[in-house]
């Protein structure tokens, strides 16, 4: 199987109406390029697993106006006004995720673990209709795991291998979605050869990792622009 592919490739990857792992928080390690793709296909009916919808017009937010998504399943939409405006208009489903309780359902997705226990929500609207169990006299809720059916992830260095290494706090969701979904794609920064990684360094091995696309996005002032010539 060819690992390196062009960002175009990932639409072969993606089929109407699946469920997207995308990692970033904020717009920070957010797949750029990925969302780009697929903002300008036809795909459409998509289910979207992310901390947040990016920002108006940017990272996610692409995505939103581009009309492909179906629902949002996340933490932190207040971020986007178009989110909240599409939701409010009918044309956008959305899920309410604790922070914690997202990353520990995608953890469990990636593990085989079918949910998990947690006090998070209890008595909440977000906890209705969610099985409670009373353990050694305290009440919790259940939570079940989340899996995809492609994640999109951003990293700052893959090798020749495919092993990544993140880039300080853009490492967010980005690790256990890679280990939660029947594709994973990565979109990075820098492509080193095999061997020049230190084992230390390596967050997601290889073996997690189906294909690597080259970023069009270049950090300027610390903050992505996408290239003139991204190819």
């Amino acid at each position: 199987m060819k690992k390196f592919i062009q960002s175009s490739d990932i639409l072969k990857l993606i089929k109407d109406g699946d469920t997207l792992l995308v990692g970033g928080f904020g717009l920070s390690g957010t797949p750029l390029t990925l969302i780009d793709e697929i903002a300008s296909s036809s795909l459409k009916n998509l289910t979207v697993v992310s901390n947040n919808l990016g920002e108006p017009g940017k990272g996610l937010g692409k995505l939103l106006l581009s009309g492909c998504l179906k629902k949002a399943v996340g933490s932190y939409f207040t971020t986007n006004r178009d989110a909240i405006k599409a939701w409010k208009e009918g044309h956008l489903e959305i899920e309410l995720i604790p922070q914690g309780t997202l990353a520990e359902a995608i953890r469990c997705g990636g593990a085989g673990i079918g949910g998990f226990y947690t006090k998070t929500a209890l008595g909440t609207k977000i906890g209705e209709g969610k099985e409670v169990k009373e353990i050694d006299g305290e009440k919790y809720i259940l939570e079940k795991a989340i899996k995809g059916d492609v994640s999109l992830i951003k990293a700052m260095k893959a090798d020749t291998l495919g092993n990544l290494v993140y880039e300080y706090t853009a490492r967010n969701f980005n690790p256990v979605m890679a280990t939660a979904s029947k594709i994973v794609i990565a979109e990075v920064d820098e492509i080193v050869e095999a061997g020049t990684l230190s084992p230390y360094e390596i967050v997601t091995p290889h073996v997690y990792v189906d294909y690597v696309v080259a970023s069009h996005y270049v950090k300027v002032g610390g903050v992505y622009v996408e290239s003139i010539s991204p190819d």
